[in-house]
């Protein structure tokens, strides 16, 4: 089955300020990535086309990159999707949207039931609120995303079976 899972937040801040943001997602302590609740995103480099990594049990490559304005990951073979995410920070000359993008197909029934029982209430979790951290860091606090009970009851037993 097709994946096409789209997240995206726009900011009143210049696609420059924007971008660093996105640079810096895989740096330790950085402001986008919401590792309070959530592993962090860990690369075996800089980030860069070859660099290798994940967050928990989530394992990719970085495949394409251009500073500030665009990142590509392709998962892990033997993960239960097969595909790409992105993050993408397009600027409209008046504000600054930040995308990420899931296009990927499940693998088998297992990557069906997985992506659609736990994996995508968790993962949409992980990116409303990185993109809330987006609007903090750019001096805009949002709102802040409220996890649905589904997703507050899927998160409570990864942690209490140590899923990441």
């Amino acid at each position: 089955m097709m994946i096409r899972n789209i997240h995206e937040r726009t900011v009143q801040a210049p696609a420059a300020q924007v971008g660093e943001l996105l640079d810096e997602v895989a740096i330790a302590g950085n402001p986008l990535w919401p590792t309070e609740k959530w592993p962090p995103l860990e690369l075996d480099g800089p980030l860069g086309a070859g660099a290798n990594g994940g967050h928990g049990d989530v394992h990719y490559a970085c495949t394409a990159y251009r500073p500030g304005e665009f990142v590509e990951f392709t998962f892990a073979p033997g993960f239960l999707l097969e595909g790409t995410h992105t993050f993408e920070v397009i600027d409209d000359g008046v504000s600054t949207t930040l995308r990420h993008v899931i296009a990927a197909e499940t693998r088998g029934i297992t990557g069906f039931l997985a992506w659609h029982l736990a994996i995508r209430p968790l993962h949409d979790a992980l990116l409303e609120e990185l993109l809330d951290n987006a609007e903090t860091a750019v001096g805009t606090p949002p709102t802040p995303f409220r996890w649905p009970l589904r997703t507050r009851v899927l998160f409570w037993i990864s942690v209490k079976l140590g899923v990441d």
